[in-house]
């Protein structure tokens, strides 16, 4: 009984159901138009297990992915299309340097958005419209937790691609429980 209540068993805990969300959240994701629907559901798991929420975690993450499939599905579609351009006019923009401010000014507005649009959706109930203006304005507002949040998205794919590759089971899991 003392084994269970140690502080570095709950992390390991943490740790293990993070892998586990994030291969749930990789095999979900397959269909490339099913992204949004599992990020979605990831972080509504990732913010249950933050406040020591969970009833079973497959269950939740599957009852999450159904709920949320429509809109997250079209906010995923929006916002992978908006990429899409900006990736276009950084890469082809003739005027290149009157452009760049402006493209990279809209890649950090991009960014923010897409940080937090997916937790918003898995928490709070919103049209898509409002789903990317909150995200936008929580984002601008809270600066340095957005921040702090790219800079866990950013270690994780270092560590992924230059340090670790087997890191990726815990990938996008151990993000959102981290940003969760």
């Amino acid at each position: 009984r003392d084994l269970w209540d140690k502080p570095w068993f709950s992390v390991l805990t943490k740790l293990t159901y993070s892998a586990y969300l994030n291969i749930l959240w990789l095999i979900c994701s397959l269909p490339i138009f099913t992204i949004g629907a599992s990020t979605t559901a990831l972080f509504y798991c990732t913010l249950k297990m933050a406040e020591d929420r969970d009833e079973g975690l497959t269950r939740m993450f599957f009852r999450a992915f159904r709920s949320n499939f429509k809109p997250a599905t079209k906010l995923w579609l929006i916002l992978l299309a908006l990429g899409f351009v900006l990736s276009r006019l950084w890469n082809t923009s003739a005027f290149w340097t009157i452009l760049t401010a402006l493209v990279i000014g809209a890649a950090v507005l991009y960014a923010i958005v897409l940080l937090y649009a997916f937790p918003l959706l898995a928490r709070f109930e919103n049209t898509t419209l409002g789903i990317l203006r909150t995200s936008f304005a929580v984002g601008v507002r809270y600066l340095f937790c957005t921040l702090l949040m790219a800079f866990i998205y950013a270690v994780m794919g270092w560590i992924t691609v230059c340090v670790f590759a087997p890191a990726f089971l815990l990938g996008m899991g151990l993000c959102a429980m981290l940003c969760s």
